[in-house]
């Protein structure tokens, strides 16, 4: 797509074997990506590398060979950041959650490292609230969450701000987290 191009957000839980489901469309980071395009009845979205990441663009990116050609994608500590941070790139809360909780691994230190160089307070929070929320699963320890809960936001901020439904608020995040993700409460049948 553009020589600088990574699969990223819901395309790389997939490339992970991760994705709670599959998704008909593509997502690629870049410093210039292309506007939406068809191909074989796939559309492949681009969205731009975050403005703080100009200098550091490859930070948790890995170069793997597919079908005989050099595939770059986002790794799984990179992936985790980037889904909290634009979930409008990575499907609804349930798919997100679901398909974060699949991992059974991360590098804790490289999750924080990457929420702390994209520097956006509510990004920190969100995946604070989430390695918090899979403390003992995870691993998580306080010098994890530390640095992530000393960039939350001032005010609370909801955890999806493009809907934005009531909820419970984590004051230790500032974030109104709703009921369904609190709870992970996923319309299960009882």
């Amino acid at each position: 797509m553009t020589p600088d191009a990574v699969l990223s957000h819901h395309t790389a839980l997939e490339f992970h074997e991760r994705a709670y489901s599959a998704q008909e469309h593509f997502t690629y980071s870049a410093s210039y990506p292309l506007g939406p395009l068809m191909f074989r009845s796939h559309v492949f979205r681009g969205t731009k590398f975050p403005h703080s990441l100009r200098r550091a663009e490859g930070f948790g990116v890995s170069t793997t060979e597919c079908t005989g050609m050099q595939i770059r994608v986002t790794s799984p500590e990179r992936t985790l950041v980037d889904v909290l941070d634009r979930p409008d790139l990575s499907g609804s809360r349930e798919e997100i959650w679901r398909s974060l909780e699949s991992f059974e691994f991360f590098d804790l230190d490289k999750v924080a490292e990457y929420a702390i160089l994209l520097g956006n307070a509510t990004t920190g929070a969100k995946v604070g609230f989430f390695l918090e929320q899979h403390r003992e699963l995870l691993m998580v320890d306080d010098h994890h969450l530390n640095p992530l809960h000393d960039m939350r936001p001032l005010q609370p901020h909801y955890l999806d701000r493009t809907k934005r439904k009531s909820g419970r608020l984590m004051p230790e995040w500032n974030l109104v987290v709703p009921g369904e993700v609190f709870e992970r409460a996923w319309g299960e049948v009882l």
